[in-house]
């Protein structure tokens, strides 16, 4: 553990080797921290486009793939979080997560991610991301994973509990592919308290995916009307390592 700690920021560093894959040239502008993302699981449905519009800003379009739109729960354990240049620090750099999103565009452009909320159980990390990058977390007692369980804090009717373990070998997803289309996002959309639209550019390898199983137990974290039936497409990566350039005020 206390290699792959410190070997953490290098990992982070090399991943602007590989640009290749990427739909979009890096930003001119230095990055602004570095992530590294475990055990993490991809779990969609499909979910009828109205209602995740009525939750969006009038700026963004939501993204389909073969004409359905997808609403996504990622549970997954972040570790390795610093600020350029800087290492990660012991205890704070390290702790649980799972968001709920969607998939959107601007002008038919970038496509990204946009996040209905972050559940996260370092009040830090809740604390920083809320100031630095607008987004709507929240703190939660968590546990896992393979059995992955939160409860948000203050509404503790917000719970996920899933158990979920990988099936298949790692690879890249192909081009054009749902797999594709869900995980190689390279970018998210927030607005700030006056209603203004800002993106934040992201950058990593190509996801390593494998296919997975997973038992949803319990998931009351999608917002009203954004409700989700069904058994969910899933797919799993063990690690990824991920920088994140600073909030910028989208044109």
């Amino acid at each position: 553990m206390t290699l792959d700690f410190l070997e953490t920021p290098a990992r982070q560093a090399a991943t602007l080797r590989e640009i290749e894959h990427r739909p979009w040239p890096l930003p001119d502008a230095g990055w602004a921290q570095g992530q590294t993302w475990e055990q993490l699981l991809f779990a969609h449905w499909v979910v009828p486009l109205e209602t995740l519009r009525a939750h969006l800003p009038p700026e963004l379009e939501v993204d389909t793939f073969g004409g359905d739109a997808y609403l996504g729960i990622t549970p997954f354990r972040v570790s390795g979080l610093r600020l350029r240049g800087l290492p990660p620090l012991p205890v704070v750099s390290s702790f649980l997560e799972v968001n709920c999103r969607t998939y959107v565009s601007h002008g038919g452009e970038k496509p990204g991610i946009w996040f209905f909320s972050l559940d996260a159980s370092s009040r830090l990390a809740v604390e920083g991301a809320r100031r630095l990058y607008k987004l709507p977390y929240f703190r939660a007692s968590m546990s896992g994973p393979p059995r992955f369980s939160s409860v948000r804090q203050g509404d503790v009717e917000r719970v996920w509990e899933c158990s979920y373990r990988p099936t298949g070998t790692a690879a890249p997803a192909e081009p054009a592919t749902l797999e594709h289309f869900l995980a190689e996002r390279y970018c998210l959309y927030t607005t700030d308290e006056s209603g203004r639209l800002h993106r934040a550019e992201i950058h990593h390898p190509p996801w390593p995916l494998q296919e997975a199983e997973a038992e949803v137990l319990r998931n009351t974290l999608p917002r009203e009307g954004n409700e989700v039936e069904g058994e969910p497409h899933v797919l799993y990566s063990e690690r990824q390592d991920v920088l994140i350039w600073a909030l910028e005020p989208v044109d």
